[in-house]
């Protein structure tokens, strides 16, 4: 039951931070050329000697213009940050997770089963330092009034992904060496 709740929430997790991150880049970067069409579209108009289209413009730019997405680009690698260390953690749920297989696949059957072993748990063990090291971190960050530039959030949550994400991997990494043996 937990593990069921476990893998539905990582994947949606997942899901949603894309869906979010592709939406406030679409907007972000089509507000962007809105401003510099609007403009272009203004010069027309005044060249063309057409007032009333050059004032409907000018209006609509300075609408456009107004909407402050400077912090879309900051949003976005936070959302990516976070995707990327959720999406490791379901790489090795789903046996998708880089790893280098060359030597595995050069040896015996039964020193392919040990080297596999050894794998799984020198990956549980690095993603627990990790996340031991990254929660010490947030813990230590999390006592300053530190915030990010663009969306004044505290910093501790965007960092809060190493470790929790940290943590979600090894205990895959755990649980594919579990199903192994």
């Amino acid at each position: 039951m937990f593990l069921r709740f476990l893998d539905k929430f990582e994947e949606t997790l997942i899901s949603l931070l894309m869906i979010a991150a592709v939406l406030i880049i679409f907007v972000a970067v089509t507000q962007r050329y809105s401003v510099s069409l609007l403009a272009d579209m203004v010069a027309w108009a005044r060249s063309h000697d057409y007032p009333q289209l050059s004032a409907m413009l000018r209006s609509a730019y300075r609408s456009v213009v107004s909407v402050n997405m400077l912090w879309a680009q900051e949003l976005c690698i936070y959302l990516f940050v976070w995707m990327a260390k959720f999406g490791a953690a379901y790489g090795v749920r789903t046996g998708i997770h880089v790893g280098v297989d060359v030597l595995v696949n050069a040896v015996s059957p039964g020193k392919r089963k040990v080297l596999i072993v050894i794998s799984l748990l020198g990956g549980a063990l690095f993603t627990a330092l990790v996340a031991w090291i990254g929660g010490s971190f947030v813990y230590g960050i999390s006592q300053t009034a530190q915030v990010s530039a663009d969306l004044e959030v505290p910093v501790w949550i965007v960092y809060l992904a190493v470790p929790a994400g940290s943590a979600l991997m090894c205990f895959r990494f755990l649980q594919a060496l579990y199903a192994f043996l």
